[in-house]
């Protein structure tokens, strides 16, 4: 069900074990060959592939497409919430959702800044309901809901970059007039900015066009799998969340 479409005697009449997704992402700069609406395009496809699953069984936020981008403010088009504002917003947006009651609330990631203030938000959280057994609080980024270097043969990439082979692939499957001359886009190398210490980083210290990977090599069907794995691992995540117990989430 998509919240936006509902009225509010409707909400009121959900089981508040529904579970509550909360879909995240980001408008930021996507190198020089990409849309900055790339995050949102992504993760709101997949959500929408997998509510086909769960469409009468989970209760869908509409996408916040607002993250936390400032380690790409030197790229014009990049919009950014402050890190604490956004964290602050996530906590309130799930605040709303424990104060009408419901239980099981599911934040959906698809943007890579997002993911360490997403944790710590929820972090919080359950400090503020840590009296609260019966909530089950979560964090999920997509690509890391499945494992698309042993599902897809082709694939060079081992792991998500930035407007990358993965990223190319889904957007070239989705609006390829939105992709500009790829093929001719320089291999940015991941490199290793997180050892041996955690090292401060933003985004022109490693990629000087502002993408992370070899966009090259992307292909609309290598996009179309991607977008296939992923929705489909957000699927088995979600019957996982729809079939909890209430008690041990690690059981």
């Amino acid at each position: 069900m998509e919240l936006a479409n509902l009225t509010w005697p409707d909400v009121d009449a959900l089981d508040r074990d529904t579970p509550v997704i909360i879909p995240v992402a980001a408008l930021e700069q996507h190198g020089r060959h990409m849309p900055v609406f790339t995050d949102s395009m992504l993760l709101a496809e997949i959500v929408r592939r997998a509510h086909d699953e769960f469409e009468e069984r989970t209760l869908i936020v509409p996408l916040m497409w607002l993250g936390n981008s400032h380690h790409h403010m030197d790229f014009p088009g990049t919009v950014s919430a402050q890190p604490r504002v956004w964290l602050d917003l996530l906590g309130g947006l799930v605040d709303n959702f424990v104060a009408h009651g419901f239980r099981r609330i599911v934040v959906v990631n698809g943007h890579g800044g997002n993911d360490v203030p997403g944790r710590q938000a929820m972090f919080e959280i359950r400090q503020r309901y840590r009296g609260r057994q019966d909530l089950l609080l979560l964090f999920a980024t997509y690509w890391n809901l499945a494992d698309p270097v042993t599902s897809i043969p082709g694939l060079q990439q081992t792991e998500m970059g930035h407007a990358c082979e993965w990223e190319t692939s889904m957007i070239l499957r989705l609006t390829p007039n939105l992709v500009k001359r790829h093929e001719e886009v320089p291999k940015i190398e991941f490199g290793n900015p997180f050892l041996p210490a955690q090292r401060a980083w933003i985004m022109p210290d490693r990629s000087e066009p502002g993408h992370i990977g070899d966009p090259a090599i992307a292909t609309q069907e290598k996009g179309e799998q991607l977008l296939t794995l992923f929705a489909n691992g957000l699927v088995q995540f979600l019957r996982r969340v729809t079939s909890w117990d209430g008690t041990s989430w690690e059981g």
